[in-house]
């Protein structure tokens, strides 16, 4: 089995149980219910994700010598002790931490610390660790401040070092604060120097709006299939082999390069790149009987993407797996505690889970009736 490595942001999340919906209004006390404790940001949601679908996988994040820390490291290890082995525990340090407010009907609202985040280098990820390894995925750049500084600097310097290693490469945006240092730095730029050196990026929509098209940011879920070719073709342009485009409750949209640049993405190359080449995919996502929270929903869809990915499936393949992981995540408060092994979700999909009413009412798109995917004109396959 195909080895993962994920690295960059980790927090404990602490997310009060909330039954009925309110405002919040300051001044005002509102009674909650008993807290779920869990670890966030990528390295967790995306990384043990990957290790409940049955890949093999090394976690490489930053935390603090606090409660905070021990608690990360706690919550890792109930999975298994190997996952927590390559967190670095800095002395004096702050764990990241983030109060996830989820009121049913509502958005979620995130009340989040950085922490030891801020301050992860290039030098922290231990590339003696990449040794038989297929896919390195980097996530949450967007909050980590030492990573997208100096236009990314950092950020450059880790794709290039894990590329040149012959890793398959793959980042996760994470949404800038607007209104903070991050949302003040030049993200069209950050990407232009570091996707010349990332084969996957599976950004938000609005992720995507805010780094290339900020006129538009709030406009993401609802982008159309007009909207979503130019802005993957241009990421394609800045050099990534697969862009995913997640749009929440409506899916995910697949933009590929040619055969000649998925083949040379790396240890977790398709055996048949030409399966993968020109392709233009749109996935709904599964019905589920209620939406409980969406906390890590982007994260565990990446991780299901690039597990079936490493599996060497086709990419509607890919696509299908991806969103049934997502779907199953959003029926649970957290990120983790709703994903199911692979063979389960497999099983699932197999079995006939019906999508969310879905249509693409644009010129050239049609759907699949064995699967559901819908195909798009620039569809070359």
């Amino acid at each position: 089995m195909k080895r993962a490595v994920v690295a960059g942001h980790i927090c404990l999340d602490i997310i009060p149980g909330i039954d009925h919906a309110f405002d919040l209004i300051p001044g005002r006390l509102y009674e909650v219910g008993a807290p779920l404790i869990g670890t966030g940001g990528a390295v967790s949601n995306t990384g043990v994700a990957f290790h409940i679908l049955g890949i093999p996988t090394t976690l490489m994040g930053k935390i603090g010598d606090d409660s905070f820390g021990e608690g990360v490291l706690g919550v890792l290890r109930t999975y298994d002790d190997a996952l927590a082995d390559g967190m670095v525990m800095m002395p004096g340090v702050v764990t990241s931490y983030t109060v996830v407010v989820n009121i049913p009907g509502s958005d979620r609202i995130f009340l989040h610390c950085p922490g030891a985040n801020a301050d992860f280098l290039a030098d922290d990820i231990q590339y003696d660790a990449l040794d038989g390894a297929s896919l390195f995925h980097f996530g949450y750049p967007a909050l980590m401040a030492s990573i997208y500084s100096d236009d990314g600097e950092q950020l450059v310097e880790i794709c290039r070092r894990v590329k040149a290693c012959g890793l398959t490469t793959s980042v996760d945006l994470a949404m800038p604060d607007p209104n903070g240092p991050a949302g003040a730095a030049d993200w069209e730029r950050i990407l232009e120097r570091s996707l010349p050196y990332v084969d996957v990026f599976m950004p938000s929509g609005d992720e995507l709006l805010y780094a290339l098209d900020r006129d538009r940011f709030g406009e993401g879920d609802n982008l159309t299939a007009s909207d979503l070719a130019p802005l993957s073709e241009r990421l394609l342009e800045m050099g990534v082999a697969i862009s995913a485009i997640k749009l929440g409750p409506r899916g995910i949209y697949v933009r590929t390069g040619t055969a000649e640049a998925i083949a040379g993405i790396g240890g977790a190359a398709p055996s048949c790149p030409e399966a993968w080449a020109n392709r233009e995919l749109w996935f709904p996502v599964y019905e589920v009987d209620e939406v409980v929270g969406a906390t890590g929903a982007g994260d565990t869809t990446i991780a299901g993407f690039l597990a079936a990915l490493l599996r060497d499936e086709l990419p509607t393949r890919c696509g299908c797996i991806a969103n049934a992981v997502g779907s199953f995540n959003v029926q649970v408060p957290d990120a983790l505690s709703g994903i199911k092994s692979w063979e389960e979700t497999v099983a699932a999909l197999d079995g006939g889970w019906k999508h969310d009413p879905f249509s693409v009412d644009e010129p050239g798109w049609r759907r699949d009736p064995d699967n559901g995917v819908w195909h798009g004109p620039n569809d070359q396959a």
